[in-house]
């Protein structure tokens, strides 16, 4: 037997222990879940289809997980206009388990059984008291006598001892220093003559001699001679 329900805003076909993820509903793991809205129901005998639902009809399951699908980045540029906008989504659904099928406004029979085979909660047991106080409350044993406490002794601190006087500095006064005698300034060196060169003097230069060294003048460029055609140019007609 399998019917076809709708939870947000899709359409899903179901069958009973099935597992199917859908759309986040409310509810924690092991909450239980109804859906009203059947559109179809089908099984050994011939399907019932609704108008759009099936009065009566409903579809219970329990809550296994709820968790977030991957994210999903969405991206987008603008180029040459500097713009870019990028936001990140996590889809949230719920993982469940499909118990049973209703028809014809039956109610959920396997929740009732599930309730009632869970046994009760039991309620925390007192703790036990010891058992040297349980004899002492029966009057078996004797109440024990506690020791006095005795008091700390107390904590004797080293005295202090006075500090030793240090000896006064004599106010006598000093005798001076006996003024030293300067240093005796050490003699200067005379400096070294300077020692005659030993080539001899120059020789007076004759003026025949002077004449000869004396640069030679320059004799002025030669002419050319002119060509025929300057030639005629001077002429008279």
């Amino acid at each position: 037997m399998y019917a076809v329900i709708k939870t947000g805003g899709k359409q899903y076909r179901v069958a009973a222990d099935e597992v199917l993820t859908i759309e986040k509903v409310a509810g924690g793991a092991g909450a239980t879940v109804e859906f009203t809205e059947v559109l179809m129901v089908a099984g050994s005998a011939d399907a019932k289809i609704g108008k759009p639902t099936i009065p009566g009809a409903k579809v219970t399951a329990e809550v296994v997980e709820q968790g977030r699908a991957p994210k999903v980045i969405a991206f987008k540029k603008r180029r040459r206009k500097n713009s870019r906008r990028k936001r990140g989504h996590r889809q949230e659904f719920s993982l469940l388990r499909i118990t049973e099928i209703l028809t014809e406004g039956r109610k959920p029979s396997r929740a009732k059984a599930e309730a009632a085979a869970q046994p009760a909660p039991r309620k925390a047991a007192a703790p036990a008291a010891p058992a040297a106080e349980t004899a002492v409350a029966a009057g078996v044993a004797p109440v024990p006598v506690a020791e006095p406490t005795r008091a700390p002794a107390p904590v004797r601190h080293a005295e202090a001892k006075p500090a030793e006087a240090r000896p006064k500095p004599d106010a006598r006064p000093q005798p001076k220093a006996e003024p030293q005698p300067e240093a005796e300034a050490k003699p200067v060196k005379p400096k070294a003559e300077a020692r005659p060169s030993k080539k001899p003097p120059a020789k007076p230069i004759s003026a025949k001699k002077a004449a000869e060294k004396k640069p030679a003048a320059k004799k002025p460029a030669a002419k050319k001679p002119a060509s025929g055609a300057d030639k005629g140019k001077g002429k008279k007609k």
